[in-house]
């Protein structure tokens, strides 16, 4: 079996694996499609994000769908031949976070294709992965494996959804409109809001934020005086999803929410500074988002009825034998969006 496997930066190959059977309450899944997500990104790049480090060589990826090739001993939610989106998230259920419903948090959390742990655990960006049977998630017919593969930052979406609390008739401003951006504009037609302002530094993604149905999208470098119109008073967004990781597009969001407004932070970058004085006196309510739980069958559930489309974010797919012209196109905001490898 081959994969795609980091060495250390910029070091990308294709590597041969083992292939085990699946043991009693696992299933083998033959892998079909498999998005680069940023997180991918920066293990490519530079070798890790943050603290996280390659310590050791690595399959990475984390969004997948394929087709279930044999089942273990014991499975009954599927069977071979059944057309599967796999939720890299697999939690120990046992420790105290998990005990209390907080499974995202797990102390002994186990997650495709990340370093946090060593040694690192391996993704899913290879021909079959054996996984744990809960983890095989059942597609409606008319859903395709390549939108199956969307589940998992659509999940993260969706959490990020619910910790902002309810959308619907709510005015919303989402900066930074990457993969995750762009799924936020889903997620909050889903819930109803009535106003969606999206704003980034290039216009390629913006032009995906119209067609994803952003009421506004604004390239805030050309324009550095778009939002004045939403400054009214003190500001009248009620809610942000901060999807860049940027400081400078935090603090520029910062003035045109309104008092009590929520400000749920998705995107990761370098340490910032927050304008704690600025926060409290308009009482914003900050609020982090971290991966997903129930929202991964959510997100698969939602597409497979058809009242979330994810198709216009997949801008490129490409065979896995070529994942560093892939990785170095899903690198490039001014081509793509969401770049998937088959398999």
């Amino acid at each position: 079996m081959r994969a795609v496997v980091i060495h250390a930066p910029k070091d990308l190959r294709i590597d041969s694996y083992p292939d085990p059977a699946p043991t009693p309450g696992e299933v083998r899944v033959k892998i079909a499609n498999g998005g680069i997500c940023g997180s991918d990104l920066h293990y490519y790049h530079h070798g890790g994000f943050g603290v996280v480090r390659i310590q050791q060589p690595m399959a990475l990826g984390h969004e997948i769908a394929g087709v279930v090739a044999a089942v273990g001993d014991g499975v009954t939610n599927v069977k071979p031949g059944v057309r599967v989106a796999v939720n890299p998230s697999r939690p120990c259920g046992q420790c105290l976070h998990c005990q209390e419903g907080m499974r995202n948090q797990c102390l002994d959390m186990r997650f495709l294709g990340s370093a946090m742990r060593f040694p690192h655990v391996q993704g899913g960006f290879r021909e079959f992965i054996t996984v744990d049977a809960k983890q095989a998630v059942p597609i409606a017919d008319k859903l395709s494996l390549a939108e199956a593969a969307v589940a998992e930052p659509l999940a993260v979406c969706l959490h990020a959804g619910k910790q902002a609390g309810p959308l619907l008739g709510k005015r919303v401003l989402i900066t930074g409109c990457g993969p995750i951006g762009a799924l936020m504009i889903l997620v909050s037609r889903f819930g109803g809001a009535s106003e969606i302002v999206v704003t980034d530094v290039a216009d390629a993604p913006l032009a995906v934020a119209k067609k994803l149905g952003a009421t506004h999208a604004i390239n805030i470098a050309t324009d550095a005086t778009a939002l004045d119109p939403w400054r009214a008073g003190k500001g009248v967004f009620d809610t942000l999803f901060e999807a860049s990781g940027n400081q400078a597009a935090l603090r520029t969001a910062l003035d045109v929410l309104r008092p009590g407004a929520t400000l749920v932070q998705l995107g990761l970058g370098g340490e910032m500074t927050l304008p704690i004085n600025f926060i409290v006196a308009k009482e914003l309510q900050l609020r982090g988002t971290f991966r997903f739980d129930p929202e991964f069958e959510l997100a698969v559930r939602l597409m497979g009825e058809g009242l979330i489309d994810v198709k216009p974010l997949i801008t490129a797919t490409m065979p896995f034998e070529n994942a560093v012209a892939a990785f170095e196109l899903a690198s490039d905001r001014s081509q793509s969006m969401k770049v998937q490898l088959t398999f």
